[in-house]
């Protein structure tokens, strides 16, 4: 695309299905890498990706020539696969459906790359529940109860 310039950054969050506590510390740290991998695999550019047992936030910069959903969808159903091929779990392992995304302006990157840095701290402050709605309603975001991920608490 000629002449088109962009830099866009954006913040998803996605959970484990029925945010099951699964993503377990030993091997947490290659998951969030293969996250970042599939994220760069689509020509987008990973700043950070990190979570906690029940939920992951990636940070990245979009392709102008893809869309986040189509992002989301090689990050959510590969690191899945992968999840599954290698045996880390007695039983499947599925992403929650659906995701949050939320756009940052530049000065913002040193922030908000912060805060998915320092997860686990802050979660021992507030729940995911209460993480995800704060970051909607931060951004402005209308949203119905009922399709709030489904087993948050």
């Amino acid at each position: 695309m000629a002449n088109t310039y962009s830099k866009m950054y954006i913040q998803a969050v996605f959970a484990v299905k029925f945010r099951r506590a699964v993503i377990e510390k030993q091997w947490r740290p290659e998951l969030m890498a293969v996250i970042g991998n599939l994220i760069n695999e689509t020509g987008c550019d990973t700043i950070i990706v990190n979570g906690v047992e029940d939920h992951v936030h990636c940070f990245f910069s979009l392709k102008p020539s893809i869309s986040v959903s189509d992002v989301m969808k090689n990050a959510k159903s590969k690191s899945s696969k992968w999840v599954n091929d290698s045996g880390l779990l007695s039983d499947r392992f599925e992403w929650q459906g659906g995701f949050g995304t939320f756009s940052y302006s530049r000065s913002h990157i040193d922030r908000v790359y912060k805060y998915i840095e320092n997860q686990e701290r802050h979660h021992c402050k507030t729940t995911f529940r209460n993480e995800y709605i704060g970051l909607l309603e931060k951004h402005q975001i209308d949203y119905d109860d009922q399709y709030i991920f489904k087993g948050l608490m």
